[in-house]
């Protein structure tokens, strides 16, 4: 059950050290970031369900970087979860292509009886004014691997169990992922989605075919 303790672990987090040339974005030391998601989780996981868990990279910081809750920008916050925030109503192209995934799927309110969308490492990163991810520098990667072990592990724990996940992101993001995981075996089995950022990117034209995509791969997982 995401209550009030696992709430608490989520903006309680505290991040490791980086260079002085990289910024983390960091929405919990912000009383809005922590309001706005403590109310998301509360109105659409107070339950006893078991959730597949989706791993997105890391947030952006006109996304998750800013609301605290991944691939959800201020914009589709309250135009899509009904959740009004002092925050700039941006909208962040991964963001927006989620959610309307989401609405394919039946509405944020079927979607997230059954998934709950996080990221690989927990915060984002800024260097010279762009999103950095985490394992475009060195750095990040060695230094954040066990706080990324531990957050993995305790979501999956509290949340979900070990039989499936999904992993949001190819390459880079995918050979990391396969590589802790089969190191600590969080999960027996994962599907692999193309990053919202790429498909938009480059297969702009194909849009629909990967939201198809989305829609029928995820409702082909069995809880």
């Amino acid at each position: 059950m995401i209550n009030e303790n696992f709430i608490d672990f989520i903006i309680n987090l505290k991040p490791e050290t980086v260079p002085k040339s990289i910024k983390i974005l960091d929405p919990y030391s912000d009383d809005e970031g922590i309001r706005v998601t403590k109310k998301f989780y509360n109105e659409f996981f107070y339950d006893n369900n078991k959730r597949i868990l989706l791993f997105g990279i890391n947030p952006g910081r006109i996304g998750g970087g800013l609301t605290g809750i991944p691939f959800t920008d201020p914009y589709h916050l309250k135009n899509h979860c009904g959740i009004d925030s002092k925050l700039d109503l941006k909208k962040e192209l991964s963001s927006t292509f989620i959610y309307e995934m989401i609405k394919l799927y039946g509405g944020p309110k079927l979607f997230y009886k059954k998934f709950l969308i996080t990221s690989i490492c927990p915060f984002g990163f800024i260097k010279n004014n762009k999103n950095l991810n985490y394992y475009d520098d060195i750095s990040l990667t060695k230094g954040w691997k066990n706080s990324i072990v531990d957050w993995i592990k305790i979501q999956r724990d509290k949340l979900s169990d070990k039989s499936v996940c999904v992993l949001i992101g190819k390459g880079k993001n995918q050979k990391f992922f396969e590589m802790i995981n089969k190191e600590y075996k969080f999960f027996n089995n994962f599907i692999t989605l193309p990053h919202p950022r790429w498909i938009l990117q480059y297969k702009m034209k194909m849009k629909k075919e990967y939201l198809d995509e989305y829609v029928t791969k995820l409702s082909n997982i069995k809880l």
